[in-house]
């Protein structure tokens, strides 16, 4: 298996962010933006790139004491942008063509603090904020700016970022089309499977598009992977707790192809309450997630937090690494077949949540726990009126029991199917003669889910 592109292309870094950026900055209500996400999916790049937009650049970094001190010696706004024009040696006090990034602005709760006053005193000057573990920071915020500032979230590359990123330029023309065209299929397959195997970290895909090594991508697995450990002293300051979050994080991966108990969990003698309060801290940290379980069949969804989840790590080929499993997986067909099944469910789920960037939206999957026959839909999604039910399956066959089991028991007709073959639609029964329309889709139009949902329930109906 090999990467399509050129072997010294340059990475492209547009995200798919960047729209939602200079939308903000035309906004004419514009409020300070704070960019969120996990350590290293490329915030910091993102908005360095972005600010080249503008005619000023104003970049603080708040883990350099020199930096932080702009907000630890005065609480006035006017006077922390002033001081920032002078030491940059900017005469222009055109504040509508100046970005002021505060990068790693966690380091600094007065700074988060103060982005309502910039809010409010300053609105012509185009704020942007960035931090990783926010949600630990905000314990130490004496007054959020709640209603004076906007957020987006940022994850790693889904598959389109990543065909962008390679410069895949004819790869992302097909994916344009809905449906897709069969002749796309074998070469989107392929891309998709490396891509699943490498993953969406920056640093990583970088590496990948210049070395083509998988080999070569281990000492930064390991580095991201050992920078999230160091992080677990920032969650907690109980020993107790960091030993649970050091052992969850040693053996999660190893759980995450069945729905998980927090009592002893890993093999250990933690009890639920400690355990459970650590995979919280980390699913603030977007480390690791908790993925749970819905018993509902019509809108709304509403997750049950009684039944066990499934764990989501931030990113499928650091899962991978971690399982030792990426060398092996170069040689799979369908990698369906990956770590007992769990790895394509795995990053169908992550493509989901990478494009819910406005909010904190994790995908969800159904239930319908009886003890002689519990049934398990691998997600569901809500659009309109409607929850669809989609299935991960291998190949083009494989039972679809549990999909049957929802399809009787909601108010529409529409099912959907995601597997490695080619895109269909087709009209066809449950064992119980209740008919129903099933989208099989290809694993690569993962992120794609709305838009093909959308055009399969506007274009048909049962006949």
């Amino acid at each position: 298996m090999h990467l399509l592109c050129n072997k010294k292309s340059i990475l492209n870094l547009k995200r798919h962010l960047t729209a939602q950026l200079n939308e903000w900055k035309n906004k004419s209500n514009r409020k300070p933006l704070i960019l969120r996400g996990a350590r290293q999916v490329g915030k910091t790049t993102l908005v360095k790139e972005f600010a080249k937009t503008y005619q000023y650049q104003l970049y603080l970094n708040l883990e350099k004491k020199a930096d932080s001190q702009y907000f630890e010696q005065t609480d006035d706004v006017k006077t922390i942008v002033e001081a920032l024009l002078i030491s940059n040696n900017i005469v222009s006090k055109d504040l509508n063509h100046t970005l002021l990034f505060i990068d790693e602005i966690q380091e600094q709760p007065k700074a988060i603090q103060l982005l309502r006053y910039f809010y409010e005193e300053l609105p012509e000057l185009h704020v942007i904020a960035a931090g990783s573990l926010l949600e630990f920071a905000l314990k130490d915020v004496q007054s959020f700016p709640v209603g004076r500032v906007e957020f987006l979230y940022l994850y790693p590359f889904n598959f389109i970022e990543y065909l962008q990123a390679i410069n895949h330029h004819a790869g992302l023309e097909q994916l344009k089309s809905v449906p897709i065209k069969p002749v796309a299929h074998k070469i989107l397959l392929d891309l998709f499977n490396q891509y699943t195997i490498i993953g969406g970290m920056p640093e990583v895909v970088s590496e990948y598009t210049q070395s083509h090594s998988v080999a070569n991508l281990a000492p930064i697995y390991e580095s991201i992977w050992s920078s999230f450990m160091s992080d677990t002293e920032k969650y907690t300051s109980n020993t107790t707790a960091k030993n649970v979050i050091k052992h969850i994080m040693a053996t999660a991966a190893y759980a995450v192809d069945q729905r998980i108990k927090f009592q002893n969990f890993g093999k250990s003698n933690y009890q639920s309450r400690e355990v459970g309060e650590a995979m919280r801290n980390l699913h603030q940290a977007k480390i690791i997630q908790l993925i749970y379980p819905t018993t509902s069949t019509e809108i709304p969804i509403l997750p049950d937090l009684k039944k066990s989840p499934r764990l989501q790590f931030l990113d499928t080929g650091i899962l991978n690494y971690i399982l030792g499993i990426s060398a092996q997986m170069l040689v799979l067909d369908d990698l369906s077949q990956s770590y007992k099944g769990a790895i394509i469910p795995h990053i169908i789920t992550q493509e989901l949540i990478s494009i819910q960037n406005k909010k904190v939206e994790l995908p969800h999957f159904w239930v319908r726990e009886k003890k002689q026959a519990s049934s398990e839909v691998d997600l569901v999604y809500a659009i309109d009126d409607k929850i669809i039910p989609i299935e991960i399956k291998s190949g083009s066959t494989g039972t679809l029991k549990s999909l049957h089991q929802f399809i009787e028991r909601t108010n529409h007709p529409y099912a959907v199917r995601i597997y490695a073959g080619e895109f269909e639609i087709q009209e066809t029964k449950t064992p119980n003669g209740v008919p129903y329309l099933l989208m099989s889709l290809p694993y690569y139009l993962g992120s794609l889910i709305p838009e093909y949902l959308a055009y399969f329930i506007k274009n048909y109906q049962l006949s």
